[in-house]
């Protein structure tokens, strides 16, 4: 399902500005970055697997908590909930689907302390001098699959990410502008059919 690969499980797909060039930032400074994300909210494009397009709505309460709202067509819901991530589609007959949150490589982001420079969770960092890529994946469970973490310094910005399943697929999204420090109440990252969790620190 396409919902659940910007979850789940490294190609740079889309056109974006940045600067002209820019040092390879380090994994501290981009730890820092991450943890600092409290509540942020913004739109996003993200290109499935089969090269369709889909466009939404973004929100992001850390630790463990994001919401995608789809744009119609598709206007389906993803959210996690700080334990476990629902998947509300209306073209489907099953009704909310559930994953445990910890078996997706966005919980990386999402964690109450993102350490970058945790032993075996970075396999890959690289600059083109516009943007700095890390490969991150869970150390204990790279079965989980990988992310890609694409970033722009000056200040610094994550920019886009890239998903890697266990198929050999990916899905991107790519982020709009983020509006950083915005009120976000709990009961917007509740699962429909789901109820609510306490959030995993």
């Amino acid at each position: 399902m396409k919902f659940m690969r910007i979850l789940m499980v490294p190609a740079l797909l889309a056109a974006m500005a940045v600067p002209a060039a820019a040092e390879k930032l380090s994994l501290s400074a981009l730890s820092s970055y991450l943890n600092s994300l409290g509540t942020a909210a913004g739109k996003f494009t993200q290109i499935n697997e089969d090269g369709t397009i889909s466009t939404g709505r973004i929100l992001i309460k850390r630790p463990g908590r994001v919401r995608f709202e789809y744009d119609p067509p598709e206007q389906a819901l993803v959210v996690a909930d700080g334990n476990s991530v629902g998947i509300i589609d209306p073209k489907s007959n099953t009704g909310t689907e559930a994953y445990p949150l910890h078996r997706t490589p966005l919980s990386i982001i999402l964690a109450h302390n993102v350490d970058l420079t945790r032993t075996r969770m970075v396999t890959g960092h690289t600059s083109d001098d516009k943007t700095t890529t890390v490969r991150a994946q869970d150390p204990d469970n790279p079965e989980y699959g990988s992310i890609d973490l694409i970033f722009t310094g000056g200040p610094v910005e994550l920019r886009q990410w890239v998903i890697h399943d266990g198929n050999g697929g990916q899905t991107t999204v790519i982020l709009g502008d983020l509006t950083k420090g915005v009120r976000l109440s709990d009961e917007q990252f509740v699962i429909p059919g789901i109820g609510v969790s306490e959030v995993e620190r």
